[in-house]
């Protein structure tokens, strides 16, 4: 008798663990990446933080999106120079306020960049689960690219179709 409940009991376990499995694959199966891409203007408010080192700045950034991102965005800025020409840092953190792929919501992008005499690489990333309204579930990462004085994007990103 206490076998037979053992055993019933682990074939609910087992079940629910399977139907769970299955209900997380129809999740992923629900999402597909999509790029976005547009134009944007940033104006960049360097602050007065009072430091007496002249390497370090920190500034307010205010966005316009164009394209398939329509909205706006407000966020903060660190930078540092080096003593060695075109050689620099920054991170960076904004939440984004719009219509991505005809959704409405924010989110938070988070940059992490650096020259190296020159040479950029840069890292623009949706912040975990900061996705709001329409844009719940939203995963991505985003490209920047300036040509001739103008800011270009390009944003890789997943949006859970259940959402």
């Amino acid at each position: 008798m206490k076998l037979r409940v053992i055993l019933n009991i682990l074939c609910v376990v087992l079940t629910t663990t399977f139907t769970m499995a299955q209900n997380a694959d129809k999740r992923k199966d629900s999402s597909m990446t999509v790029h976005a891409s547009g134009t944007f203007e940033v104006k960049l408010a360097s602050q007065n933080d009072k430091s007496e080192n002249a390497t370090l700045s920190r500034m307010i950034i205010d966005k316009q999106f164009h394209g398939d991102l329509e909205g706006v965005s407000k966020g903060q800025m660190l930078a540092a120079g080096t003593a060695v020409k075109n050689s620099a840092g920054y991170v960076a953190i904004e939440q984004v306020t719009g219509t991505l792929g005809g959704r409405k919501g924010t989110f938070i992008l988070q940059h992490s960049g650096t020259m190296t005499r020159g040479a950029p690489q840069l890292s623009v990333t949706v912040v975990p689960d900061s996705g709001t309204d329409q844009l719940v579930g939203l995963t991505g990462k985003m490209m920047i690219t300036i040509t001739d004085g103008k800011h270009l994007y390009d944003f890789e990103y997943t949006l859970d179709a259940t959402h």
